[in-house]
């Protein structure tokens, strides 16, 4: 057993004490097939299974049903939510570990097979080119409804709403999903928001939307309880393409985080090869290496990790944790495999959204 190793070193992260660097990755799994969208039983066994990391974040979790955008996800906007998801986090809990959960809104990147047939709202009417994974199978998008200013101010309070009630779950915190192609990426996107109001046009305008959220979440969650998860790069697919301001626009957006004391930033790698030259410099690390001269709190790297690469950025101070999403599915005990250098177990992709307990809690540990 190597304990010595940066990844399985303590962290204080704010007011919070991590037992090691190994973080769980927001990772969707559409477990939860009821009408309501309830965390089950089965939710809590997997998120208990999986307590040895320092942290665990959540799927993303549903803010409102008009966030809903991908099928079987639970949601944190009803009564019998937040009552459900307190049994799995009294199930962490229990096990010694830490949650936080994930708020998500998945704007026009939804369907209105989840609306009864209207379109999901945006905030323009830009159809953004992807594939909505609806219950039927993936369905192409189509154009969202643009949200009024009332309903720019319900969505932000939605987030609010959301957050309060994942602290009555027993949540640990909150991070907020601002990356890959959902709403707070909608907003930063200057092709998918056309808006000529105060959330529109100048850069400053496009990433009022998620400032206005994070501080309304900061009105009822003590903000070092507070994440974000972002990234300079798109999916490159759609009309989520990395144009010549995708850098510059990162830069102040993460630049502006340290106007609040955050409790980190999930701060994830490449996924695509970018559309424009000013990214190239980003890839592999290069994408912590610059943000970390610009964002001065916690960051959680992400996207493409295995222990050794983990070790690496954590010893040479260009990530303060490293996050985990496919080696966790597989490996419910990763810390302990990282200590004693085991090998991994693969994951069953055919199994990873659904619909039992099959590819899910079915895992054994190291020593089972």
């Amino acid at each position: 057993m190597n304990l010595t190793q940066p990844l399985l070193q303590p962290y204080q992260m704010r007011d919070v004490s991590l037992a090691n660097r190994v973080v769980m990755a927001p990772l969707t799994r559409s477990r939860a097939r009821n009408r309501d969208l309830l965390p089950t039983d089965l939710h809590a066994e997997y998120y208990a299974q999986r307590a040895s990391a320092g942290l665990i974040i959540s799927e993303g979790v549903w803010i409102s049903q008009d966030a809903v955008g991908w099928h079987d996800v639970p949601g944190l906007f009803t009564d019998d939510q937040v009552a459900h998801w307190k049994l799995v986090t009294d199930a962490v809990h229990a096990a010694g570990g830490l949650i936080f959960a994930q708020l998500w809104h998945t704007g026009s990147a939804s369907h209105g097979d989840f609306f009864d047939g209207r379109p999901p709202l945006a905030p323009s009417a830009v159809n953004p080119g992807l594939l909505a994974p609806t219950s039927t199978g993936r369905k192409p998008t189509v154009e969202p409804r643009a949200m009024s200013q009332d309903e720019v101010r319900k969505t932000i309070a939605d987030y609010a709403a959301a957050a309060r009630n994942a602290m009555a779950a027993g949540f640990d915190g909150v991070q907020l999903q601002a990356g890959f192609n959902y709403l707070i990426s909608q907003f930063l996107n200057p092709r998918t928001n056309l808006r000529t109001d105060r959330y529109g046009g100048t850069l400053e305008n496009r990433a009022r939307f998620l400032f206005e959220v994070i501080e309304a979440v900061g009105d009822v969650v003590d903000l070092r309880r507070v994440g974000v998860k972002a990234g300079p790069a798109w999916s490159e697919t759609g009309e989520f393409v990395s144009g010549p301001e995708a850098l510059a626009d990162h830069e102040y957006v993460l630049g502006r985080l340290n106007d609040y004391e955050l409790s980190h930033l999930l701060l994830m790698g490449m996924m695509a090869e970018p559309a424009q030259g000013s990214l190239e410099k980003l890839a592999d690390d290069g994408v912590f290496q610059h943000f970390r001269k610009i964002y001065q709190g916690t960051i959680i790297a992400n996207v493409g990790f295995d222990q050794q690469r983990g070790n690496t950025i954590l010893a040479n101070d260009l990530a303060d944790l490293v996050a985990y999403g496919q080696p966790f599915i597989s490996n419910p005990d990763l810390p302990a495999r990282f200590a004693s250098h085991a090998p991994l177990a693969d994951p069953k992709a055919h199994l990873f959204y659904g619909p039992d307990a099959a590819g899910y809690t079915d895992y054994p540990l190291l020593e089972g």
